[in-house]
């Protein structure tokens, strides 16, 4: 019995080293994905009390428990195509992208939270910047007195 314990605890510590290996040099990634999401778990809680919504804390922690899920699988898989076309490219342009596009979405709805909480009539849309490769300044839009 002795012997099947040690055996576990060897292939948990050889485990444990290839995935602390694998995310080492994504750390700052990872950081900045766990402020993103209690900065918009913030800022969401303040525009939905605004909104006069009932705050439900299991919700609420479960979306957030599902974001940190879908923030690693999305880092992973950046790091996936930065093994696969960063050692082709030389630069890991694509995985690059595919963060700087998920960060971007994240942070426009952070913004549009707080400009919500704070009564500003500002969203912005940060695809729309992508996709028509306008200036930020396009990318947002004013409600009028109708709220739409």
């Amino acid at each position: 019995m002795e012997h099947d314990s040690n055996f576990f605890s060897a292939s948990m510590a050889i485990l444990g080293t290839a995935i602390v290996d694998y995310y080492s040099h994504l750390q700052w990634w990872l950081l900045l994905g766990v402020v993103v999401i209690l900065v918009d778990l913030r800022f969401g809680i303040l525009a939905a009390k605004v909104r006069g919504e009932t705050i439900r804390t299991s919700r609420a922690i479960r979306r957030t428990l599902n974001k940190a899920v879908d923030y690693l699988g999305i880092v992973t898989l950046a790091e996936m195509l930065w093994r696969t076309y960063g050692a082709e490219i030389g630069t890991p342009v694509v995985s690059m992208g595919v963060l700087f596009i998920l960060y971007g979405v994240e942070i426009s709805s952070i913004l549009n939270n707080y400009f919500e909480y704070k009564g500003l009539p500002w969203r912005i849309d940060i695809l729309k910047v992508l996709r028509k490769k306008s200036d930020l300044a396009d990318a947002i839009d004013t409600k009028d007195e109708s709220g739409n």
